[in-house]
């Protein structure tokens, strides 16, 4: 078991006194759960719960970025969702342009 863990209701970390999750307990983490990731979102999700009600003046932003955020950087080598164009279809002519045309 690590010593990394989070000292509640605070959410520092017993083995360094960083912001929990620490640089060390994510690296534990991302190994722990190298083939799991949803395992990962849906375990820290319940941690961000827990600590927005701990802490009800930290931004909702601040704690996804602090608990979630982290959890996809760097692992985007293969989008899981397509990523869609956000190009615009062209504007329909106007009423004149058509009588015009037809």
């Amino acid at each position: 078991m690590t010593t990394h863990g989070p000292v509640m209701p605070i959410w520092s970390c017993g083995g360094c006194d960083l912001p929990w999750p620490c640089p060390t307990r994510k690296r534990e983490l991302r190994a722990e759960y190298a083939d799991a990731p949803v395992s990962l979102a849906l375990y820290l999700g319940s941690y961000l719960v827990q600590a927005a009600e701990d802490m009800p003046w930290t931004p909702a932003g601040v704690l996804h970025c602090r608990f979630l955020g982290w959890t996809r950087r760097g692992e985007r080598s293969t989008p899981a969702v397509q990523q869609w164009s956000t190009a615009t279809a062209p504007a329909e002519p106007d009423r004149e342009a058509r009588q015009q045309a037809g």
